[in-house]
């Protein structure tokens, strides 16, 4: 799991860790330059490492950049590459999300936040492809289908609920209730589901299946919303889509209404838009939430372990190249809400705010 390999790379501490970070291509020949690129980078690390390191201490992390090259298929890039080394650690991320900044950071840390922006902008949910022929329930991540839940319940065959009785066949109050008795043993095998991990479901169906089973589920919060089904094409690639569609609308109402409770922390004074006043707060464990511009960095060398200096030049020693991935950690690590987001949906708020606590 993503968040897994997040909480690793975030808290591992080593003299040097090595971040590097570049824009990407999914298709040929654009992705021939992502080699040279790739190249080009490992050398500037490599070159960085030995000038502040020697090369006795960090050999066998040299040798990690050495192979990498070999070790990295093009095709298979999709927009932007992140890899993280030290000498005991590789890791290849390789992310649906641009990056602007093709660079080599070099620390006692590694720079996550193309992991942090990776986890906040990816969706895993759930999809429940609902009839009364039968119903599939599908993991998805974003606008792909990862693959198809099967276990005790799922999938589920058509409704056998049949009504014999041709009297009451003609009644449609009957046939109603036979329909809500079907999808209440759906929502209660999806509920088994979604404790199991709290992941939130799509519901592909006709608004009328998705109003009764709305009806009689037992939480209905775990439903984020519904897309019309199409008997004509219920292909992984449209379901896809459709469910994508929802969550994106589900995250820009997320986006929405966080910018408008941070415009109502601005009015009690408890919004802090100084990037020294939040690092601060964030340590203090004041930091509520946090938004930020997706494309805002910020290299800093530090002072003390609550001040800093900002600067340009990040191959100065002990330089961090941006101190806003250690912010929207520290924010998400003590239970506090992390979102980026694009500048147009910011409003007036700057590159990075912070709603604290008290």
């Amino acid at each position: 799991m993503l968040q897994n390999k997040l909480v690793t790379l975030a808290t591992e501490r080593s003299n040097p860790c090595v971040t590097i970070s570049m824009k990407t291509h999914r298709t040929h020949p654009d992705n021939a330059k992502d080699v040279i690129r790739l190249k080009n980078l490992l050398t500037e690390a490599k070159d960085r490492v030995i000038n502040e390191f020697g090369k006795r201490d960090v050999n066998v992390l040299l040798q990690k950049i050495d192979n990498l090259d070999t070790e990295i298929n093009p095709n298979y890039n999709l927009d932007s590459l992140h890899i993280f080394i030290s000498n005991s650690t590789k890791k290849i991320v390789r992310s649906p999300l641009q990056t602007q900044n093709n660079g080599v950071h070099i620390s006692s840390s590694f720079a996550i936040k193309p992991l942090i922006k990776l986890v906040n902008q990816t969706q895993e949910y759930y999809i429940l492809l609902l009839s009364q022929s039968g119903v599939k329930l599908l993991h998805a991540t974003n606008d792909t289908i990862t693959e198809e839940i099967k276990n005790d319940d799922f999938p589920f065959l058509e409704n056998h609920n049949y009504l014999t009785d041709k009297e009451k066949l003609s009644d449609g109050k009957q046939v109603d209730n036979m329909v809500r008795e079907y999808f209440n043993v759906v929502d209660k095998a999806m509920l088994k589901v979604y404790n199991s991990n709290e992941l939130n479901c799509v519901v592909i169906a006709t608004e009328d299946n998705y109003s009764r089973l709305l009806q009689v589920a037992d939480k209905p919060s775990i439903y984020y919303g519904y897309s019309n089904i199409n008997y004509n094409d219920t292909s992984n690639k449209t379901i896809g889509t459709q469910a994508w569609s929802v969550m994106k609308e589900v995250r820009n109402k997320t986006i929405k209404n966080a910018v408008d409770e941070m415009g109502e922390a601005a009015g009690q004074e408890k919004a802090i838009s100084s990037l020294p006043e939040i690092f601060r707060a964030v340590k203090e464990g004041r930091g509520d939430l946090l938004i930020i511009d997706k494309d805002y960095h910020q290299p800093v060398k530090m002072r003390t372990e609550l001040t800093f200096d900002l600067i340009k030049d990040v191959t100065k020693t002990d330089a961090i190249d941006d101190i806003v991935s250690e912010i929207a950690w520290e924010v998400m690590t003590k239970e506090g809400r992390v979102l980026f987001a694009d500048k147009k949906d910011l409003k007036s708020l700057g590159d990075i705010t912070l709603k604290v606590r008290y």
